[in-house]
């Protein structure tokens, strides 16, 4: 499931636009369940992408909460094989030394030979060792991401796990910047990135959902606080860790916002969802403003509103189409006998034919008689 995001990720961005752009933001009541969610993503885009349906050529994934292997053995469970991750799957490794002190003992102690060998870099794997240096990720980013195989453009798509971590080690407007220029690289075709929001204030969380044209929340499936025993013998603690909602608010290019909801489960090793369109009467409702009056109207209300005659409503009932123009309008015969006499004959057609004259009096006999003249005739023109 969780198809619509996919969709978009996979379509990837229109010329003149930015790229579209995912944000997951999970709880710390369901956080495995938020990094399940962008293990899915990222392996349904990574699919999409070895099957030639994608916009981009390859994914590039920067970790800095887990190891690189448990997004590869993730995919290659989703059916992904070792040709295929080698050729669209790219890795930037900020995890395993985000800020090169292992390097550094290693190269203080010159030992060669050690139990425990620093990770080197791989194929499809590259350590990065300063993340605090956020212009030398970007810059390490855009060149793992050109260099992908294929014909024409080479577009790539962006995965960043987490920004929570990113936080760590650099700003706020430093990581939205980062994100605002890959979005801007014409060479991505998307990106995605996950937020855990109890860690921060609500405004960090709000200011990466203005980034993104997608926001997923990954909910609690019981909020109940209370750990009470379930008939399953599971308590509510532990089912949030099993279940959770996801709710998806996705803005279309026409500008009309779409809201899903979904059911977010783990089932042995593997993360699935399960649409759940009963809930979307909650999800609906959630979205109307709380405010201290009354946003619908009553029955009564409904009738009285329907039969309201509108000024410009055809009446029907077999009589003369009139437009009401906001003045209360005279019967025909009444019309003319307001007029002065004298009006009345220069009007009225002096003939049996009708037709349209226009008749200019004046208002008095003050006026000039050459009032109503061009005042531009005397000029050379």
């Amino acid at each position: 499931m969780a198809e619509p995001i996919v969709r978009c990720l996979r379509d990837g961005r229109l010329d003149g636009e930015h790229s579209p752009a995912l944000a997951v933001g999970g709880s710390l009541q369901c956080c495995q369940l938020a990094a399940g969610a962008m293990l899915h993503v990222a392996a349904a885009l990574a699919s999409q992408a070895a099957a030639g349906k994608a916009q981009a050529r390859g994914l590039v994934v920067v970790v800095f909460d887990r190891s690189p292997e448990v997004y590869l053995e993730f995919m290659r469970r989703r059916g992904l094989d070792t040709n295929a991750l080698n050729r669209c799957v790219r890795i930037l490794d900020c995890y395993s030394d985000p800020l090169g002190w292992k390097q550094k003992i290693q190269n203080q102690q010159h030992r060669e030979n050690s139990t425990k060998q620093f990770p080197a870099n791989k194929d499809n794997i590259t350590v990065f060792r300063n993340v605090k240096d956020v212009k030398k990720l970007m810059c390490s980013i855009t060149e793992i991401g050109g260099g992908f195989e294929g014909e024409g453009k080479q577009y790539f798509s962006i995965a960043v796990d987490s920004i929570s971590s990113m936080l760590r080690h650099a700003s706020v407007p430093s990581i939205s910047g980062l994100l605002s220029n890959l979005r801007s690289h014409e060479p991505v075709s998307s990106i995605f990135w996950l937020i855990h929001s109890d860690l921060h204030e609500p405004k960090v969380p709000r200011a990466f959902e203005c980034l993104s044209t997608m926001v997923a929340c990954v909910e609690p499936a019981l909020v109940d606080p209370v750990c009470v025993e379930s008939p399953g013998n599971l308590s509510v603690l532990e089912q949030n860790y099993s279940k959770a909602k996801f709710i998806v608010r996705l803005k279309r290019r026409n500008g009309r916002v779409k809201h899903f909801y979904e059911e977010l489960y783990v089932e042995g090793t593997d993360v699935k969802f399960d649409s759940a369109p009963s809930v979307m009467t909650e999800v609906n409702q959630s979205l109307v403003p709380k405010v201290q009056f009354n946003l619908e109207l009553s029955e009564k209300e409904r009738t009285d509103r329907a039969n309201v005659v509108l000024p410009f409503e055809h009446q029907g009932k077999g009589e003369p189409i009139r437009i009401y123009d906001g003045r209360r309008s005279l019967p025909e015969d009444q019309r003319d006998s307001n007029l002065a006499p004298a009006l009345v004959d220069e009007i009225a057609p002096k003939s049996g034919t009708a037709k349209g004259e226009i008749h200019y009096v004046r208002d008095s006999d003050d006026e000039q008689p050459d009032s109503d003249e061009d005042p531009d005739d005397d000029l050379d023109i």
